[in-house]
């Protein structure tokens, strides 16, 4: 199977003509039309309305997108030059607030390399985002030292921002209190030559890998018409 991946092709626009052709809209306005399409979109680009869907979605699958929670979660991994800390996987911060809660993941007992990532989710990983790279890394490296006095002081560091990605805006979808139980299923439901697929509706199994791989499993018994796609 020949394999024609665009890459840094945002999707715009999903236009469904007549249910029999799909035109998917790229920034720069380039048109790729296909017999179906599959999306796997994250959760967060689907609630934040950034892709027009014509016709537009109906309300059913709207109000499954609507249902399903988006979280958050954030990692700061620190690399120095030296080894300071005992050799365990991981390394817990307890704190009288939630927002300077957290722990490091020790890399260096996997890998053999100088490497701390300190992870934080919730309300804590979206209060990052607001600080610049290096006030996060002061900020991590104040509860790093609360552990160790003698922390020194990391040589390369790399930041993430998922919840403000414009390719994400988010981290992982979760289940909603209140919610109905359903709102995965509502929204894997294919809308005639438009399939919904990815990451986030691998809920049958908390095995990431397996999840996926079912899912493809059903894409395929799902998916039956012969795919053709070109470029307008």
């Amino acid at each position: 199977m020949n394999s024609n991946i665009k890459e840094e092709s945002r999707v715009l626009r999903y236009l469904d003509k007549s249910s029999k052709l799909v035109v998917v809209t790229v920034e720069g306005g380039r048109n790729f039309v296909a017999d179906a399409a599959i999306i796997t979109v994250p959760i967060g680009i689907l609630k934040a309305n950034l892709i027009e869907f014509k016709p537009k979605l109906p309300d059913w699958k709207v109000n499954a997108i609507s249902d399903i929670g988006v979280g958050n979660e954030n990692k700061i991994a620190l690399r120095f030059d030296d080894v300071f800390w005992p050799n365990v996987e991981l390394l817990g911060i307890v704190a009288p607030t939630s927002y300077a809660c957290g722990y490091f993941l020790n890399l260096h007992k996997a890998t053999g390399y100088p490497i701390l990532v300190y992870m934080t989710a919730g309300s804590s990983a979206c209060g990052l985002e607001k600080l610049s790279d290096e006030c996060a890394v002061n900020f991590v490296m104040l509860q790093l030292k609360k552990m160790f006095p003698d922390a020194t002081k990391p040589v390369q560091y790399l930041v993430s921002r998922w919840g403000t990605d414009p390719n994400s805006l988010g981290c992982y979808a979760h289940d909603v209190v209140g919610k109905p139980e359903d709102s995965y299923e509502r929204l894997l439901e294919p809308l005639e030559n438009l399939f919904f697929g990815g990451k986030l509706l691998a809920w049958t199994t908390r095995d990431l890998f397996m999840g996926l791989t079912q899912l493809e499993l059903w894409l395929l018994k799902t998916v039956k018409v012969p795919l053709q796609i070109s470029r307008m």
